[in-house]
């Protein structure tokens, strides 16, 4: 029990994702004077409550807070005790003789419940202390946890509630999980119903890192949590404990933990069906697509009600085909952990009967069992081979270590058979958790040196993006290689990616793929041997080699692999992001659409995320944002349902929202890219999204962020000896963040050196590019005119080259540069063209960009502006607003003496002498 006169001022930290929410309920208090919070158990009502109390305390208003527990229900008047324990006693001496005799018999502890008190008095009481309190300001009630409110108090209350003045505001939060509703009757009809939503998977991410815990593991939480932040909070909380550290040092694929407290927190909401509806959820539990159908034929003939109860407690949701779905990926294996073995297994038996894949019923007939069966332990073989056809990869493994515990330990041979393909295939569907599990196996038993090199490449191929800690799975890969070329060359090609995603260094990457080919060639194995030559012609294009694209031919030329290397690593792919990164588009586009069913019948979850992000990249590109972000979002999806590695997920879901999205949610998604990818020490898509972060940035007009974050990017390519611009094409958008910053100098360096690298090279949409960026930096440096006439031919360059997004942002550049020259006509006409070529394309932040008046735009704040830069005209707005220079500094992102030298120009340019001056200068323009 909880009642306090003042509110709790500590948001707590699972107070995240709900701003809006917290919103509604003050309009709701406003208008109706009463709002109601609903949601299930752990889905931060709580906290939304204590911040709408915290902002009312903050106003100035009397807070009083109400939190029973669940025994409080059961002691009569329990709760109305602890409201007037709360009340001043100022507000008690006020009160009429038998009415503080009432509150005074109610507050004795030593007091039987109800001996000889007047009912009526003590009604006519709480009423009179909340017109006493509400006198000299507005008083706010909350009450949380309404459901455990004892009956005496609900009573109590409701009656209070009807005379209370209006300066008297309730926010009552209820739990829609079990029991009748209290909220309305409390409230009386037509109150206002806020139900707290559930969170996304980014603020699943930013509630994992206010707690400490890995960002990468969002995606696997969010969809086991079902965005309950309780559970989330304890599914977050049981990964760390179950690898000894506070940060958890768990894979991004692994199996998250449901026990301890995340159980605990599962169970309460599961306690919310009653217990007949809980036998028809195990079932559906055990069932991996289950519906009403099967679950009637399984022996539920009331599946259905019993199902609506379920779905009542926000447990389960049923579509209209009948098929089920828990809210939460937890709560199944929750149900499933908590069930007997008898149970389980009568469950599996009733399921393996009334399924109809014929796969299905071969796993449930093995998990109805425990005892081996060589008869069974081939069938269910067979089922793994039949998923294996089907690109059912990661149900392939799983079936797999099945078969492997039902094989007689007469068979050692036919086990480790299967505990190797079982491991293979969880490397093909990158689930890390099972390939760990069967190679542990394989190590345990008598395997033949190829046997273990195999597993032991599952784990590696598992990992997707994290390669950093697997050191010694390699190293003992490369001993158990000894002698065999081809073993040697699989294991060299791994060194070789490696050091490519994880040590940044396509130069050690490069050798060790040469090594590889080596290896192939002698071994015989030509697929080999083209991975290979892949790999050295990708770090050739990294390091500027002018021989890469006669290296990729070379590849091209052996036999095209279908092998559990994966297609994201064959010459064929590679060739695609070539054409991606020459802006041949239209060839990338249609040689994607036919890799993508390819690689979606083989079942690599790696290799169509790949093929998804390409499509993304050459939709955006192409000036289709609205297909680009459908690619974007399934690749999304397939990165959490997979358990992949969510960096590269969510850097794609950043370039598609920064193309035809929202700014804020593509800062975001890179924010979160950044995270996953330092965590996994991903150094190539840490430059992604560290990219698209600066770009946004940049957009937004925060150009010294921008320049910070871009210069990270530089650092990491520098650092990676990336010499190729079309690779990642950060350079331009460096230079006009260096210029908006008012350091055109570094600009125009930056420019010079990359522009002779990239004429070198014949990279002529990149040159197009650099252009825009140094017509910005003439303009900078008092040469207009040539700045114009250079942006429309690149306008127009852009244009011919059908790329509309780059069109649109030079066009904006355009319209920048003639307003400096307060030539207000050609830049409402180059914002005009911009739009309407965004427009196009979909691309609704750029367009809401260019159709902002000259004087909204981000390039130049105000009109009286146009005489300065736009880092000038930021900082002229600070300082007439009122911000010293340290302050200014600060906001900007400069250091005090930049801010001083800054003011001299300004003040020179517009010819004032004073703060005071300019910001009389500023109001007159």
């Amino acid at each position: 029990m909880a009642a306090t006169g003042h509110a709790d001022t500590e948001v707590g930290h699972t107070n995240v994702g709900h701003r809006e929410l917290i919103e509604a309920v003050h309009r709701a208090l406003t208008t109706h004077g009463r709002a109601v919070l609903t949601g299930p158990a752990g889905a931060g009502k709580t906290e939304v409550a204590r911040a709408v109390a915290a902002a009312a305390e903050a106003r100035g208003e009397t807070v009083l807070r109400l939190a029973p527990e669940a025994a409080d229900q059961w002691i009569p008047e329990a709760s109305a005790a602890a409201l007037l324990a709360s009340v001043p006693r100022t507000a008690l001496e006020r009160l009429a003789g038998p009415q503080r005799t009432a509150i005074a018999l109610l507050r004795r502890e030593a007091d039987a419940p109800g001996a000889g008190r007047d009912h009526v008095a003590l009604r006519l009481a709480v009423v009179e202390v909340l017109r006493t309190l509400s006198a000299p300001g507005p008083v706010l009630l909350v009450l949380d946890n309404a459901q455990w409110l004892d009956a005496e108090s609900t009573d109590l209350l409701r009656f209070v509630l009807r005379l209370t003045p209006p300066r008297v505001r309730v926010l009552v939060a209820e739990c829609v999980q079990g029991g009748a509703p209290v909220a309305e009757p409390l409230c009386g009809p037509g109150t206002p119903a806020v139900r707290v939503p559930a969170l996304g998977a980014d603020e699943v991410a930013e509630l994992l890192l206010r707690h400490g815990l890995p960002a990468r593991l969002a995606g696997r939480i969010h969809q086991a949590s079902g965005g309950n932040p309780r559970l989330a909070l304890a599914l977050g909380h049981s990964l760390a404990e179950a690898c000894g550290c506070p940060g958890g040092g768990a894979h991004h694929a692994d199996t998250l933990p449901v026990s301890g407290q995340a159980r605990e927190v599962a169970r309460r909401l599961l306690a919310e069906a009653p217990a007949r509806a809980r036998r028809t959820l195990l079932l559906a539990a055990l069932a991996a697509r289950p519906t009403t159908a099967l679950l009637r034929r399984a022996g539920r003939p009331d599946a259905e009600a019993e199902l609506a109860e379920a779905e009542r407690a926000a447990l389960v949701t049923v579509g209209e085909d009948g098929a089920v779905a828990f809210t939460a990926g937890a709560l199944p294996t929750a149900l499933a952990a908590d069930a007997g073995w008898p149970e389980r297994a009568a469950g599996h038996a009733a399921l393996a009967a009334a399924v109809d894949d014929p796969v299905q019923a071969v796993r449930h007939r093995a998990l109805a069992v425990d005892a081996p069966d060589a008869g069974l332990a081939a069938e269910i073989t067979d089922a793994a081979a039949a998923c294996r056809r089907r690109g059912q990869r990661a149900l392939a493994a799983e079936l797999g270590l099945l078969a492997a515990e039902r094989t007689p330990a007469s068979l050692p041979r036919e086990e480790l058979a299967r505990l190797v393909a079982a491991a293979e295939d969880a490397g093909w569907a990158g689930r890390a958790d099972l390939a760990r599990r069967a190679t542990r196996a394989v190590l345990t038993r008598d395997a033949s040196p190829a046997q273990r090199v195999r597993a032991r490449l599952a784990v590696i191929d598992a990992a997707g993006q994290a390669l950093a800690d697997l050191d010694e799975t390699i190293a003992c890969a490369l001993a158990d290689a000894a002698g065999d070329p081809s073993l040697r060359a699989a294991v060299q090609l791994r060194i070789a990616w490696k050091h490519n995603i994880g040590d940044g260094d396509p130069v050690r990457s490069r050798d060790a793929a040469a090594e590889a080919g080596t290896l192939a060639k002698a071994g015989g194995d030509q697929v080999a041997e083209a991975m290979a030559l892949t790999v050295r012609a990708r770090m050739g294009r990294i390091l500027g080699d002018p021989d890469a694209e006669d290296i990729l031919a070379e590849a091209l030329a052996l036999p095209a692999p279908e092998v559990p290397l994966g297609m994201r690593n064959a010459p064929q792919y590679l060739a695609v992001r070539h054409a991606l990164f020459d802006d041949r588009l239209t060839d990338a586009r249609r040689q994607l659409l036919v890799l993508l069913p390819a690689v979606q019948r083989t079942g690599s979850a790696e290799d169509v995320f790949e093929v998804l992000r390409s499509l993304t990249e050459v939709e955006l590109r192409r000036g289709r944002c609205g297909p680009g972000a459908a690619h974007a979002r399934r690749a999304l999806e397939l990165t959490i349902e997979a358990g992949l590695s969510p960096g590269p997920a969510w850097y794609v879901a950043a370039t598609a929202e920064a193309a035809g999205g929202s700014f804020a949610r593509a800062t975001g998604y890179a924010r979160r890219g950044i995270q996953a990818s330092e965590e996994e020490h991903d150094q190539v898509f840490l430059s992604r999204s560290l990219y698209a972060l600066g770009t946004v940035e940049l957009a937004t007009g925060e150009a010294a962020k921008a320049v910070a974050t871009l210069s990270r990017v530089a650092a990491l390519e520098e650092a990676q000896q990336v010499v190729d611009p079309s690779v990642l094409r950060w350079h331009g958008e460096l230079a006009e963040a260096l210029v908006a910053a008012d350091d055109p100098g570094r600009a125009q360096e930056l420019l010079d050196r990359v522009t002779l690298v990239a004429r070198s090279l014949g990279r002529t949409t990149v040159v197009a590019a650099l252009d825009r960026a140094r017509a910005l930096c003439r303009s900078a440096q008092g040469e207009p005119e040539p700045a114009v006439m250079l942006l429309a031919r690149t306008a127009q360059r852009f244009e011919a080259l059908g790329l509309p997004l780059e069109q649109g942002r030079t066009l904006l550049a355009l319209a920048r540069v003639e307003r400096r020259r307060r030539r207000r006509a050609p830049a409402r006409a180059a914002l005009d063209a911009a739009a309407e070529v965004f427009g196009r394309a979909g691309a609704k932040p750029w367009q809401d960009l260019a159709r902002q008046t000259p004087g909204e735009s981000g390039a130049a704040p105000y009109p009286g502006a146009a005489a300065l830069t736009e880092a000038e005209a930021r900082l002229a707005l600070l300082v007439g607003g009122g911000a010293s220079n340290q302050e200014a500094a600060a906001k900007l992102f400069l250091s005090v003496k930049t801010v001083e030298a800054r003011l001299t120009r300004i003040y020179q340019k517009l010819d004032v002498r004073s703060r005071a001056q300019l910001a009389t200068a500023l109001r007159a323009r």
